[in-house]
């Protein structure tokens, strides 16, 4: 029995990521932020450190600073004659035979170049006395062991995480130029969808996959609009994609994009746009159109959530990581034991839900997260990873070793 979904009229996923990189160029354009408002966002500009860090000596712990010349082989003692705090420095001096008492980040005089942490001494009326094999020039945190002055702090493109907030407002930096968002629209289309609240009548479903891709979309690096839902209505369809390509960089439908009476998605896209696949060799997610309107890039997604999902995160995610200016990633892959038969015909690359752990003795298990229809929502809810199965691959037996992409993100 030969499967249908082995022609050739099918694209590899593989292909298919490598038509739409080539097909895409990243958006232009930058704008000025503050810090608060920054994380996630990509840097346009590399940012450089206007002074070292740190920018001073201070101690890395709370303790007693001294000049290495005093330390003696056995035990000793010197006279405590001050002491520096975090923002409020020693200001007198320290001559042979004294020491300060200090805390973490103070200010280390410039005579003294050794700190011994308070647990290791003996305090007497302000005489500090010394255990024995006192190691010289410790517990010092220099200047610019950190970052030099005039250093790059900051590459351009870098996606800011938290430490790097840090590390800019430990530098002073406070307005950003980073690159600006990618904007996104994105609708469903269906007669049968109808708005959670509104009683069912028959035939009528709610619409999941708007609340899907809005949480998907939730990115620092994306301003993101939700048109709806659309009728199966070709004109209705056509005038909304000629007018939010006018005003978007992405547009992204679900539903539409098969071969029925009402999938009016690639005949739209043949008439005002360019198509350049609609059908890949992927489960779930076979009917998916890629193409342009204009300047805007267009992904037509299968009607069924699952599929929605599953062409969301292997197709639209590199998309839109590419045109925003993010780092391209390959998912992490991990190789794990099968408990569980998995049925898989030869044709398309399938990523069927699991639920994948690590054993005590350090290997990694996975087992079928349920029923794999692209409609069950309940098996979706409840895996942690995809079971990554070859375009070639027939069934897996139990044992077989598989591969495993864990959801370490869906965005």
């Amino acid at each position: 029995m030969t499967d249908i979904c082995s022609q050739p009229a099918l694209l590899s996923l593989s292909d298919a990521l490598n038509r739409i990189q080539q097909a895409l160029t990243p958006i232009l354009g930058e704008e000025s932020i503050i810090l608060p408002h920054a994380l996630g966002r990509l840097l346009s500009q590399p940012c450089y450190a206007s002074f070292s860090l740190p920018a001073f000596p201070n101690s890395s712990m709370d303790g007693y600073a001294l000049h290495s010349s005093d330390i003696q082989a056995q035990s000793f003692s010197l006279k405590q004659v001050g002491i520096s705090w975090a923002g409020q420095p020693y200001t007198g001096t320290v001559n042979s035979g004294e020491c300060i008492r200090i805390f973490t980040g103070a200010v280390l005089p410039s005579e003294l170049d050794s700190v011994v942490m308070q647990e290791q001494v003996l305090d007497k009326d302000n005489v500090i006395y010394f255990p024995e094999k006192v190691q010289a020039q410790q517990n010092i945190r220099h200047i610019g062991e950190d970052i030099q002055a005039g250093d790059e702090l900051l590459p351009a493109s870098k996606n800011l995480t938290a430490i790097d907030l840090g590390l800019l407002a430990a530098s002073g930096i406070y307005e950003l130029k980073v690159k600006c968002q990618l904007r996104v629209a994105f609708f469903s289309t269906g007669d049968e969808l109808t708005a959670i609240g509104t009683p069912l009548k028959a035939g009528q479903i709610y619409d999941s996959n708007r609340y899907t891709l809005n949480a998907l979309l939730t990115h620092p690096c994306y301003s993101v609009t939700d048109l709806g839902v659309l009728a199966d209505d070709k004109q209705l369809i056509k005038q909304t994609l000629l007018s939010a390509s006018e005003e978007y960089d992405v547009i992204i439908s679900t539903g539409g994009a098969s071969v029925g009476d009402a999938d009016f998605i690639k005949i739209i896209l043949d008439e005002i746009g360019q198509v350049n696949f609609w059908k890949l060799a992927l489960k779930p997610g076979k009917p998916l159109a890629f193409g342009h309107i204009n300047q805007c890039a267009f992904f037509g997604l299968p009607g069924n959530p699952i599929s929605v999902l599953a062409t969301f995160q292997q197709v639209v995610t590199p998309a839109l990581r590419a045109l925003s200016g993010q780092e391209t990633k390959s998912p992490l892959h991990i190789k794990a034991r099968c408990k569980s038969p998995l049925y898989k015909q030869a044709g398309r690359q399938e990523f069927q839900r699991g639920i994948f752990k690590q054993t005590p003795t350090g290997e990694f298990e996975v087992i079928s997260a349920g029923k794999q229809g692209s409609n069950i929502l309940s098996s979706s809810s409840r895996a942690n990873c995809y079971i990554v199965l070859s375009q070639e691959q027939g069934p897996v037996a139990i044992n077989e070793t598989v591969i495993v992409e864990p959801f370490t993100t869906l965005v």
